[in-house]
């Protein structure tokens, strides 16, 4: 049944498209012109017709900003607040992260065609293909989660800096688009402190699937006087005191504004830098490290084969070569890992006699990392040159059968987990990453501190990653595939640098220090030697940001034996 109704839906939605454009080329024909706008009638009625309408508005390099807290500003968002004109990547990525890799080949093989529709036959024509391509079948939750979690930062990175500092200098901020509301509301809301947002809104079904078509109660797809239609609508008897746009199809929306200023497309303009977003990016999602316009998403997918033939063969030769040559084949397999400063002995006695009568047994080393991928570990033993154990609050079964080091599941329950890690470092040296969760961006998440209250030699380590393609670590996917997707970069990289020791004043056993303050200031040791800002977020905010839940994964039946017991 689901076959027959998804063949039914693109059989329905070919019509539309055939007929679109069949009705297209006939008054083209018609009308003796290869390429004349989409409405004719409705700009011969705004006056925005002729061949120089772009004349009627000014450039919005020429538009003051100061002054403007007050004022009321809508925008365009293609080419207008955004550099880039094609709104494709984004929806390609909303095919890959909502949908599968196999609906983003299919969007990417169809987007030649879409192009062409797009620039030549219809602009509305061109948005609704790409909605049909890339929404159809797909749960609305599942949209809306990767709108939320992975579009941010790409749309970050494509912010025109000229008319995004124009738009934040107006205290009330609205966009109006021809892409889908749900698609873009999450990060122009989140990140723009956008009030409204006017998109062209999508059919669902009641169980809650996008069905790929406009929604019929809607006004359409929002270019020309439907985008016109939608501000008039939504501001009633009020006028806007600013309209941005970059092409005919805004002119429209424009003449209703007191002012109105065009972004030029043929100008290339610099991109936002970091210190400007109004609110930090710390968090987003996603595998795809890079834009996915249509000549990347073609490198990507030629490359794929290749990358996890590479990653198979990366990931055996590090399971079967000893840890001290690990470093030299790496740089032989295009995997270079960069090691600063020394890393301490390994502790080959079990006991400590210098420490007076009655001293106990002497604990390990404790290495605190910084947290990038799951491999974290791994390549701090191939750094040490030797094997070292490390706690861990989540892992795949996968990873950890495939771990060539020893790898220890906690459960969240402190007093289990000082009792686990407090044996493991009567057994020797131990790694631990105490955000408990990994972060991209140069940021550190809040310190876990009761690893503080069991170690007596605490070295703090700080990791960094290079990639160019994939990203090694997901909220919203399979885990397992993590270390799969960092070795199928082409030349994925790892930063190790050993820090000196914490002095024993800086401690809680020798100093008295408090777990917190020991905490806090790894954090900050950490943060300085990586170039990162310290914050207070922890793994509930990052995976509430995200997937919508605290990021919690279900205990074996052995630790739920042992949470009855010690909790």
């Amino acid at each position: 049944m689901r076959n027959l109704r998804a063949m039914k839906g693109l059989w329905e939605f070919g019509a539309v498209a055939l007929s679109s454009l069949s009705q297209a080329w006939t008054a083209r024909w018609a009308a003796g012109k290869y390429k004349m706008p989409s409405y004719p009638q409705t700009y011969a009625e705004a006056l925005y017709c002729t061949k120089n309408s772009e004349s009627l508005f000014d450039v919005v390099e020429n538009c003051r900003q100061d002054g403007r807290e007050t004022q009321t500003v809508v925008s365009d968002l293609d080419g207008t607040l955004l550099r880039s004109q094609s709104s494709f990547p984004y929806f390609l990525l909303i095919a890959l992260e909502a949908g599968s890799p196999l609906r983003a080949l299919v969007l990417l093989l169809f987007s030649p065609l879409v192009w062409l529709v797009y620039n030549f036959v219809s602009e509305s024509v061109g948005i609704k293909m790409l909605i049909f391509f890339s929404f159809a079948g797909l749960r609305l939750s599942a949209i809306e989660s990767a709108a939320r979690g992975v579009l941010p930062k790409f749309y970050l990175e494509d912010m025109h800096s000229v008319s995004y500092r124009l738009f934040i200098a107006c205290g009330r901020r609205y966009v109006v688009t021809a892409n889908p509301r749900i698609m873009v509301e999450p990060f122009l809301k989140e990140y723009l402190d956008v009030e409204a947002v006017m998109g062209t809104e999508i059919q669902a079904t009641s169980g809650g699937y996008a069905t790929g078509f406009v929604a019929s109660s809607s006004s359409g797809v929002l270019v020309g006087m439907n985008k016109r239609s939608a501000v008039k609508n939504f501001f009633a008897n009020e006028t806007p005191d600013i309209g941005l746009g970059d092409r005919e199809s805004d002119y429209p929306f424009m003449s209703i504004c007191k002012e109105a200023y065009v972004v030029p497309s043929d100008e290339p303009t610099e991109a936002v830098p970091k210190e400007e977003y109004l609110k930090p990016l710390i968090f987003h999602d996603g595998r795809l490290a890079c834009r996915p316009t249509p000549l990347m998403s073609l490198v990507i997918l030629l490359w794929t084969p290749i990358g996890l033939t590479l990653a198979v063969i990366r990931i055996a030769v590090g399971l079967l070569v000893p840890f001290q040559w690990a470093p030299f084949i790496g740089i032989l397999l295009g995997v270079n890992v960069t090691i600063k400063g020394t890393p301490p002995p390994t502790t080959k006695t079990p006991t400590n006699n210098n420490n007076g009568p009655g001293a106990g047994p002497r604990r390990g080393t404790l290495f605190v990392c910084s947290h990038r991928t799951l491999l974290d570990p791994i390549f701090l033993s191939v750094a040490a040159g030797r094997r070292i154990p490390a706690v861990t609050y989540s892992i795949s079964r996968v990873c950890e059968v495939l771990s060539p080091i020893r790898t220890v599941r906690l459960t969240r329950c402190r007093d289990v987990d000082a009792s686990t890690m407090t044996t493991l470092l009567k057994e020797g040296d131990l790694a631990v990453c105490p955000e408990g969760t990994t972060c991209r961006e140069p940021y550190l998440l809040r310190f876990s501190s009761l690893f503080a209250e069991l170690a007596e030699h605490i070295v703090p380590v700080a990791m960094n990653i290079k990639i160019q393609l994939f990203h090694g670590t997901t909220a919203r996917g399979l885990k397992c595939l993590d270390p799969i997707f960092f070795f199928m970069n082409p030349a994925p990289s790892y930063q190790v640098c050993f820090l000196e020791q914490l002095p024993p004043e800086m401690t809680c056993c020798a100093g008295g220090k408090s777990s917190h303050e020991v905490a806090n200031y790894i954090q900050k040791v950490l943060a300085d030697s990586l170039g990162f800002q310290c914050t207070n977020f922890t793994r509930k905010d990052k995976y509430k940001t995200l997937v919508g839940h605290d990021g919690s994964v279900p205990l074996t039946k052995h630790h739920q034996r042992n949470r009855s017991v010690g909790c």
